[in-house]
């Protein structure tokens, strides 16, 4: 009884405590006399709370964890669903991108060559008696179609309808060996048969294309294009086909044979259409893609010498700061004066060399330079004998002359020679003219 009483009125100091504490917060404000009670006090007890804080946060904090741990299980739950959910929107969006792309390119190419197609999606790959490799389509008799109608996609043939339900039909591939189309050249009216290899036959995505007429020349390169069936029916003229990638020679055969890789992506087939309605003229041509420009030729050596020589001179006029003037006149100064080295001294011309050797001076411009040099050297020393050779002529007379003896000599040989100027005026006196 006595730990009772002893508890109860601890506890009911300490409340009373508590109450005073509050009261003198809250009407102390800046009251002289309650303010220093208030602030000893939050001395005093904050120490105490920020002790129990210390200790007591990390048990409420296990506590509430595990409390809350069913709700947060649930909410990682919703947020995977979540992001699984959108991931596959994405992934959605992205194929119906690419599917709307590809009806777009489809629904081009049927508008080239004026053909009634319906839009139909391989929905799975099947078998059917008597063909090796076909797909099914959802599309049937209910949406118009009728077996041997032509089937496309957007870059080229893929096969013909072989039979059609109500709501789906199964489409021969061009791949399949049992199938054959008649196809011709582009540009020409050079007929044959294209047929497919299947995978037995090794040709994968090749097709064969044999060309009734020996004789006439086939490249590889050469573009091929449904030539088309009588009544449109199973193919319409005019859809591409092909590029020829082989051709083989056999001499004797009666057909020549090439094989040739299709425009459409056997391995990746998602939308096709189906002509329901051939166009009334056939459209040759006018279906095929553009043709992709030629890989650019590389560059002859005289024309990558003639660059280098060019960038190089570039490079010297940008550095000694020349126009086009003072190259005229440096030209026009070494066509009077001869040939000579290309710019300045040959020590310039070194230092040129050695500083722009690798990007402006490759070996025949250098000959040039030595033969340029040689043949300036040849000039100079020849210039150089010319001008000796009067002053030697002069002191051999001069020899000469001085060994004669004094009684050969003549009066004219000790006087000089009269020298009469060109431009000198003629004097005139009473008694004639003189000199």
């Amino acid at each position: 009884m006595r730990d009772t009483r002893r508890a109860r009125l601890t506890l009911g100091i300490l409340l009373a405590v508590a109450l005073i504490l509050i009261t003198v917060d809250h009407r102390a404000g800046n009251n002289r006399v309650l303010g220093p009670v208030r602030d000893f006090a939050s001395a005093v007890f904050g120490k105490a709370e920020r002790v129990g804080a210390a200790v007591t946060s990390p048990i409420t904090g296990f506590v509430g964890m595990v409390r809350d741990a069913p709700s947060a299980r649930r909410t990682i739950a919703d947020l995977r669903k979540e992001n699984a959910r959108l991931r596959d929107e994405v992934s959605a969006q992205k194929l119906d991108r690419a599917r709307a792309d590809k009806l777009d390119s489809m629904l081009g190419l049927a508008g080239l060559g004026r053909y009634r197609i319906v839009p139909a999606q391989v929905v799975a790959r099947r078998t059917v008696a008597g063909f090796e490799d076909t797909v099914e389509i959802d599309a049937g008799t209910g949406d118009g179609i009728r077996p041997d109608m032509t089937v496309l996609s957007d870059a080229g043939l893929v096969g013909r309808v072989v039979q059609a339900g109500p709501d789906g039909s199964t489409v021969a591939l061009l791949t399949d060996p049992a199938l054959s189309a008649g196809a011709r050249l582009e540009g020409g009216n050079e007929l044959g048969v294209v047929s497919g290899l299947g995978e037995a036959g090794g040709g994968g995505n090749l097709v064969r294309f044999r060309l009734l007429d020996s004789t006439v020349p086939i490249g590889v390169g050469r573009r091929i294009v449904s030539f088309g069936s009588q009544q449109s029916k199973p193919y319409v003229p005019g859809v591409p086909i092909g590029v020829v990638e082989r051709v083989d020679n056999t001499p004797g055969e009666v057909t020549r044979t090439a094989y040739a890789r299709p425009f459409t992506d056997f391995s990746a087939l998602d939308v096709v259409g189906v002509v329901v309605a051939a166009p009334k003229r056939d459209p040759r041509d006018a279906v095929l893609p553009p043709k992709p420009p030629p890989p650019p030729k590389p560059p002859r050596e005289d024309q990558r010498r003639g660059d280098a020589r060019g960038q190089g001179r570039a490079s010297l006029e940008a550095e000694w700061g020349l126009d086009g003037r003072s190259r005229g006149a440096g030209d026009e100064a070494r066509a009077a004066t001869g040939p000579q080295v290309r710019e300045g001294r040959p020590e310039a011309a070194q230092e040129r060399r050695g500083r722009h050797g690798t990007q402006a001076v490759d070996s025949e411009q250098r000959a040039q330079e030595q033969r340029a040099q040689e043949q300036y050297a040849q000039e100079r020393q020849a210039q150089e004998q010319r001008r000796e050779q009067p002053a030697q002529e002069r002191q051999a007379q001069g020899r000469q002359v001085h060994e004669q003896p004094a009684a050969h000599r003549s009066p004219a040989a000790h006087r000089p020679p009269a020298v009469e100027p060109r431009d000198a005026p003629r004097q005139h006196d009473g008694h004639g003219e003189r000199n």
